[in-house]
């Protein structure tokens, strides 16, 4: 067991000052991996303190020097992969394939399109031709409270850290308690990279310890988080004594829209999107809405793909899904798939209770029910599980008022070949991304959502101007 309690702060690794022991629980195995400490309001004042002394040197370095050591950063993050990979697989359950890639490759994509769009952005600029002495200045927001989540811990640290770094603000970064390790690894990362001393600190704590402590603190400008809607309610409201900047990236109900010329793979893929991270994702296609012509061949290719899909423990290679990252998780998907039971939809794939042959781990079968109404609360709830709700639909028309039909408005998805429908759709699904027939989002292409999904956006251009004030200056000298 890996055991390893003190915090980065002002470029140290130190004692907390009123931490508590907690145990990193291993979700393959339901057993202790790793002991950390969780630090209390003294911690997060201590962190807070550091990163307003360090704001006023690291807001005036020329944005090139801080460009150039996120690109050091880049270098140190690939020599530790492997470590980033084990501890996510271990404290949060990523198969160990899946966190070799797609999870440790996360935090180098944002890293380096962060340090693209850097290069390219103009922190003093001229307001227009119309008025020569005129700038326009992008100046940090100031000291940032980062809190991230459990479920794409590098994705979301680097995506944070990364456009604050840039930006010219400093930071406290707060992982969540379920997955801490991959964090105090980016520590160590950071502080390799040569980054000043208190430009980056880490508190671990929980949301009511080092949360609540951050997003009401005085001194603290900024507060970027990633979690829950609910949580994210919460935090708006702690934060708004102090009028700080809170961005916001929350849950979503994505509605992923099957139309009758879609392409072949379309069903499949739908599928296994849901099921990737084990439907532990805020962007999760988690309603398939299929049109009435094809819904019957659907129904039967969903449950056939979602039955091929394996589980099985974090630690082991392959292309299998592994477990829910907590006890707690696991309670809330199985009460969520009887409810879908109870209310009428139909089960043909998965179900209640682990897999066959595990009684130990919090393993959940990839569930998909068909015949839902969106009404259901299946249909309405975030599951954030490998369950998916199959929705039939007639029209166009119709199809756009059951996907906009929700609180939530993260990520939409369109299967069609007709290029006029999918641009109509692109219009009216209220959604901050929508992505069609399969094709990702491109290299610096923004994060984010409407509605109950949260404000602002991340990565890219648009990642680092979260960031930024803007400060409009009249009569500019020439220099």
């Amino acid at each position: 067991m890996l055991e390893k309690r003190d915090f980065y702060i002002n470029g140290k690794w130190v004692a907390p000052i009123e931490g508590k022991d907690h145990n990193v629980i291993d979700p393959s195995t339901e057993e202790p991996c790793a002991v950390i400490s969780l630090g209390g309001k003294a911690d997060a004042d201590a962190a807070v303190a550091a990163a307003k002394a360090a704001l006023p040197g690291w807001m005036a370095t020329p944005a090139s020097e801080r460009i150039a050591l996120v690109e050091k950063l880049v270098e140190v993050y690939k020599t530790r992969a492997d470590d980033l990979a084990a501890a996510m697989s271990t404290e949060m359950g990523a198969p160990i394939s899946m966190s070799k890639t797609s999870q440790v490759g996360s935090g180098t994509w944002h890293l380096s399109n962060f340090i693209a769009a850097a290069k390219k952005f103009d922190f003093v600029r001229p307001l227009g031709d119309h008025a020569p002495n005129d700038r326009i200045i992008y100046e940090a927001v100031g000291v940032a409270a980062l809190i991230t989540p459990w479920n794409w811990p590098m994705n979301q640290v680097t995506l944070k850290v990364g456009a604050a770094a840039i930006a010219g603000c400093t930071m406290v970064l707060k992982p969540s308690e379920e997955s801490p390790l991959n964090a105090m690894i980016f520590a160590e990362m950071m502080d390799e990279a040569g980054f000043p001393a208190g430009v980056f600190n880490l508190v671990n704590g929980d949301g009511a310890g080092v949360g609540n402590t951050l997003t009401g603190h005085k001194d603290v400008d900024m507060v970027s988080f990633t979690g829950s809607t609910r949580a994210g309610t919460l935090i708006s409201k702690n934060a708004a004594d102090t009028l700080k900047r809170v961005h916001l990236e929350l849950g979503g109900k994505g509605a992923n829209l099957i139309f009758d010329d879609a392409d072949d793979n379309a069903v499949k893929r739908g599928v296994l999107h849901m099921m990737n991270n084990t439907g532990q994702s805020c962007n999760a296609p988690s309603r398939m809405l299929v049109q009435r012509g094809v819904y019957d061949r659907a129904v039967e290719e969903a449950a056939a793909v979602a039955n091929q899909v394996t589980v099985g423990p974090a630690s082991e290679e392959g292309k299998h899904i592994g477990p829910v990252v907590n006890e707690v998780q696991w309670n809330k998907i199985q009460d969520l798939i009887q409810k879908g039971i109870d209310e009428g939809a139909r089960l043909i794939a998965g179900g209640t209770g682990r897999p066959e042959g595990m009684n130990r781990g919090f393993y959940v079968k990839p569930t998909v029910f068909a015949d839902v109404n969106h009404d259901m609360t299946i249909a309405r709830e975030e599951i954030f599980g490998p369950v998916l709700s199959i929705i039939p639909f007639d029209t166009e028309e119709e199809a756009v008022e059951i996907a906009n039909d929700t609180v939530y408005g993260l990520t939409n998805y369109v299967q069609t070949q007709d290029g006029a429908r999918a641009n109509r759709l692109a219009k009216q699904l209220r959604s901050g991304m929508v992505e069609m027939n399969g094709t990702s989002r491109a290299a610096g292409s923004p994060f984010g959502g409407m509605k109950q999904s949260g404000n602002g956006r991340e990565g890219g251009v648009w990642g680092i101007e979260d960031f930024l004030e803007v400060k409009a200056v009249s009569g500019w000298a020439a220099e």
